[in-house]
């Protein structure tokens, strides 16, 4: 089996068991967890530990918390509320949406450097390290600064082994985008999870991303407020499975329950959307599954096989040197190789 990083150190993969492969223990901005006006970590701690404690008793034992630097991202609230819950988190270096102006201009290879430093060494002074890399890109398609971003996080994973999961917009194809520059830099696509797929229920996109060799991160789910609604995302993934799919395929809600940085109306409607929060596929979508026709052993696919098979495929290819990329692809930026 593979090692893989924790808020609490390193596990061997077979013991990852259920796995929600994108969430967050807390969100916010950059640096959000140093100001109390936007981060109220007692009450955060509190919340987070109460519904992880609830996802390990109705069955959750990881989650990967794909929550860059840029995203509010606090390693010591990772392993505090990990040690109390008993839920592994799989800890994220990489950059969100929030790309630092400054990235603009320095060169690829040193925001490399600062992803693989968070990986091989530790993270905010501590010796826990990242186990996955984020990337973004959302309406529009992929910014300048994104490019740069994708770039390093694709270099950074073929020096560490790495694993990558995005950020995309679906409805907009923006995944295609990302695969063309991952692709430019050589890496293997089998590191890469396309997520917030299930945005979209164009299955020709679906299969094209899947055709490419990636993973596809069908990981948006909540019980309110999306569009197109849990059944009709559940109903791609039936589709997905019937077309053979199904064991690349990652599922998760993508959600949080931070205090502080949300009104308390904003908190409270996002805690209705989502009444079960990290069960909610465990309650709903994976029975309605069933009742579609999926199996026990389609299930357990999904939600144990995949993740583990994700990360163990990672550390299975053998890392190569990026060489030179063929240039910007997306929005004609000026690219240091």
């Amino acid at each position: 089996m593979t090692e893989i990083q924790t808020a609490l150190g390193p596990i061997d993969s077979s013991d990852m068991g259920f796995t929600l492969s994108h969430e967050h223990v807390a969100i916010g901005f950059a640096s959000s967890t140093h100001y109390p006006e936007f981060n109220d970590r007692d009450a955060t701690f509190e919340r987070v530990v109460r519904y992880l404690s609830e996802a390990k008793a109705g069955g959750v034992d990881t989650i990967l918390d794909v929550a860059p630097h840029d995203q509010a991202r606090d390693v010591r609230l990772q392993a505090d509320v990990s040690q109390a819950s008993g839920v592994n988190i799989v800890v994220s270096s990489g950059t969100w949406l929030d790309v630092p102006y400054l990235f603009e201009y320095v060169p690829i290879d040193r925001i490399a450097d600062f992803y693989v430093r968070e990986i091989t060494e530790g993270i905010d002074g501590t010796d826990i390290r990242a186990g996955i890399l984020k990337c973004a890109s959302d309406t529009g398609g992929v910014t300048s600064n994104q490019e740069r971003v994708l770039r390093a996080a694709a270099r950074a994973s073929m020096r560490t082994n790495a694993p990558i999961m995005t950020h995309t917009y679906a409805p907009e194809r923006v995944g295609d985008q990302q695969v063309a520059i991952l692709k430019d830099e050589g890496i293997d696509m089998s590191r890469v999870c396309i997520g917030h797929s299930n945005d979209s229920t164009d299955l020709n996109y679906l299969e094209g991303l899947l055709k490419s060799g990636v993973w596809l991160g069908m990981d948006r789910n909540l019980k309110h407020g999306q569009d197109p609604d849990w059944q009709v995302r559940t109903q791609t993934v039936k589709m997905l499975i019937d077309k053979g799919w199904g064991n690349r395929i990652l599922m998760a809600h993508d959600y949080d329950v931070a205090i502080g940085l949300f009104t308390p109306e904003a908190r409270a409607q996002r805690d209705a959307d989502n009444p079960d929060a990290w069960l909610f596929i465990s309650r709903h979508v994976l029975p309605y599954l069933k009742e579609l026709g999926a199996t026990d052993a389609d299930i357990k696919t999904l939600m144990i096989d995949n993740p583990r098979r994700y990360i163990e495929a990672a550390f299975q290819v053998k890392s190569i040197s990026p060489g030179l990329c063929n240039g910007p692809l997306i929005m004609g930026s000026t690219l240091d190789h």
